[in-house]
């Protein structure tokens, strides 16, 4: 760590805070593996020992430092679940010894003690993380995918016995993909599904509830696209030209999403075009699909939030829960690079919805509409496509 001594002042001016935690002393090497473990689930962080709660140096002795040393050994290796490498540094300030712990944004989250809790941070202080953070965190980490999780809703309801399938769908996607009718295929649909990994035991998988089931919204209510019209500029505003939700399976949302967009763009003549000739959108319908099908594919399904598209005076927002997985910045996705957060889904996608699935959706989109922002809000958790109109 190359911290100087006025960095470290001007750190600790700043208060506690998710990634500044400071320690007069340590007790066990136990209670600092709870601190390390939430640091590590969290961005990362430092550990200011030897500085009180309010800003004050209280200062280490050298035999202080040295048990310390050991305590974080002792926590780094053996108290937390993978091991991690935390550096150390020793400041003087004013006469008086500090120990710096600097904790990394964990690689191989979720991270958790030898009693099994999964620490993360909340503000200054730290919680155990939720099961839908653990989920997150999982997946993040590609040791398992939400999208291939199972769900609560049977593919047969258990009191009539009837699918719980939306029969026509599926057999036009069986047909389409495998070139045969699913009838000559001499299995069961149940069977079919757990082939394909949309169902376990009777039960779907989320990616088999958002893509074929009858009602998915009965399970997954905020597993929608709410799209609201605006008269002005700002999303406070009291009025509203139009307002729907997009329901259904994934395909059913897009085309929804595409009707509202429609209904409430303008439509550009033409230039040199006859008056009779239809015109075209004043945003390219090309980049609008890129937009909503990137929305409902990339969407982070963990977070209780719906896909938002809201079209205001000068512009149009789609805002999906959930900001770019892995350590993604605007940058990569604007040089065609992607990981894929719903493999499952994303697998169907290609012939379910206009998705190639090689990383181009977002080049797609500047291509068509040069005049597009993208927000990766890390803090709020979601991922914003802005295009002008």
């Amino acid at each position: 760590m190359n911290f100087s001594v006025e960095d470290i002042i001007r750190e600790i001016s700043l208060g506690e805070d998710s990634s500044r935690q400071f320690k007069e002393k340590m007790d066990t090497a136990a209670k600092l593996a709870d601190e390390m473990c939430a640091l590590s689930n969290s961005r990362g962080g430092v550990i200011y020992v030897g500085v009180k709660d309010d800003k004050t140096i209280a200062g280490l002795t050298q035999e202080e430092i040295g048990k310390y040393n050991q305590y974080i050994s002792n926590a780094a290796n053996e108290n937390i679940k993978p091991a991690i490498y935390p550096q150390t540094s020793i400041i003087e300030i004013d006469g008086k010894l500090i120990l710096l712990i600097q904790v990394s944004d964990g690689p191989s989250k979720p991270y958790c003690t030898s009693a099994g809790v999964y620490w993360v941070k909340s503000g200054s202080d730290k919680r155990k993380a939720s099961p839908q953070e653990l989920l997150r965190m999982f997946q993040q980490s590609s040791q398992m995918y939400l999208d291939e999780t199972v769900t609560s809703a049977g593919i047969k309801n258990p009191d009539t016995g009837e699918m719980a399938v939306n029969l026509a769908k599926f057999y036009t996607f069986y047909e389409r993909s495998r070139g045969s009718v699913f009838s000559n295929s001499g299995i069961t649909v149940e069977k079919a599904f757990e082939n394909m990994n949309l169902a376990r035991e009777g039960k779907f998988t989320l990616a088999g509830l958002l893509l074929f089931a009858e009602n998915p919204q009965s399970v997954k209510p905020f597993c929608i696209i709410r799209a609201v019209s605006y008269f002005g500029t700002e999303i406070s505003d009291d009025r509203f030209k139009d307002k729907a939700d997009c329901l259904g399976g994934l395909d059913d949302q897009y085309r929804g999403a595409m009707n509202f967009l429609k209904n409430n763009l303008s439509v550009v003549q033409e230039t040199g075009g006859s008056f009779n000739q239809a015109g075209r959108l004043e945003i390219d319908e090309r980049a609008l699909e890129e937009a909503v099908v990137n929305a409902l594919l990339h969407r982070d399904y963990s977070k209780n939030a719906v896909i938002r598209l809201l079209i205001f005076r000068d512009r149009v927002e789609i805002i999906s829960p959930g900001s770019l997985p892995n350590h993604l910045t605007i940058d990569n996705i604007l040089n065609g690079n992607s990981v894929i957060r719903n493999p499952t889904i994303v697998s169907f996608a290609t012939k379910m919805l206009p998705y190639s699935g090689i990383g181009s959706g977002v080049p797609r989109i500047i291509k068509h509409h040069p005049n597009t922002r993208f927000i990766n809000d890390v803090d709020g958790e979601q991922f914003s496509i802005i295009m002008a109109r």
